[in-house]
Order: C-alpha cells, then structure tokens, then sequence
C-alpha cells in the first residue's frame, strides 16, 4: 500500500472547514495521478506538540500511482501548495498538510529533501503519532511496519498516552 497522511486546523478561504478542505483535497488526487483505494475515516486530535493552536483532522488514504516515491512526495507538496499551504515555522497550524506515510514496502532513508523537507520512506515519525496509527487502523489493522517489523496494534499500544484523539463524522461532499 501507498499511504498519504491529511491533516488540517485552519479553515480554508476557498474551501471551507478543515474538513470541506480535506474532501476537497481529496477530490483532486485523480487529477494528480493518485488513484483513491480506501480512506479512513476523520479524526480531530490535538496539536503534537501540545499547544494553544486549533486541533486538527486528519485521515489517511491508501492510494495506487504509477509515479515514483519522490514523485508522488513532490505532487502531494504540489497539491498542498494549489491549496494555500504557507510553510512558516515547525509545527505551525496549517490549512493542509500532506505527507507520504509509506510506499509499498519500500525503506528510504536520508535520500536528500524536496523543498527542504527531508524525504525518507517510510515517514520516520509516523510509528509516534495517533493521528496517523488510528486512521491507518481503518484500512488495514494487520499493516506491518516495514522499517521496524512491527505490528500496527503493537505500535498503537506503544503510543504516548498525552495524545488526545476521537473520530468524527465523517463528512461528505
């Protein structure tokens, strides 16, 4: 599987709510060479690190391309950019962020940056983040880790207990 992490905490001006934003985003995967397999449904969890920022949604979409890991990172860049996406400051509150969670079973370490963002596969801190453990969980509960050769419900059980998160409803356009 190919998984594309969501996340956003700011309304968007020409889309709406975070999550109009997300569903929105979504629907311009096709058109970007990203073909939709499942989604997950929405979750609001808290900003990590904890701050005073909005929370955020996110989700994590499983996805069939013919583009290449670095390619498929560059056009999810591309996309985050067509929505109004303003890199400022680490972990500053965001109309929309994309990240390239995994790809296949690929182990990509330290192979350079795309617009100052490092590009390693699979993401090296998504085994850390409920907001990206639990909506995985969604798509397919027996994913296997492939750097760490762990179980999904094992890295789930690992998780910090400080991060807070819940599923919504899920919102359709």
């Amino acid at each position: 599987m190919i998984l594309v992490g969501l996340g956003a905490n700011l309304p968007s001006p020409r889309f709406g709510t975070p999550v109009e934003t997300l569903e929105a985003c979504l629907e311009t995967f096709k058109d970007h060479g990203l073909t939709i397999i499942k989604r997950s449904r929405w979750y609001k969890s808290a900003p990590v690190p904890m701050s005073d920022q909005p929370w955020y949604i996110n989700g994590i979409v499983a996805v069939s391309t013919d583009k290449s890991p670095r390619d498929t990172l560059k056009t999810l860049l591309e996309i985050e950019n067509s929505f109004g996406r303003v890199r400022s400051e680490a972990n500053a509150p965001r109309v929309l962020d994309l990240d390239l969670i995994a790809f296949r079973d690929l182990i990509l370490e330290d192979e350079g940056k795309i617009e100052d963002k490092p590009f390693c596969v699979p993401h090296p801190r998504m085994h850390e983040r409920s907001f990206v453990l639990l909506p995985l969980q969604d798509l397919d509960k027996n994913w296997k880790h492939p750097k760490l050769d762990s179980q999904l419900l094992d890295l789930i059980a690992k998780l910090p207990q400080d991060q807070i998160i819940e599923v919504i409803e899920q919102v359709s356009s």
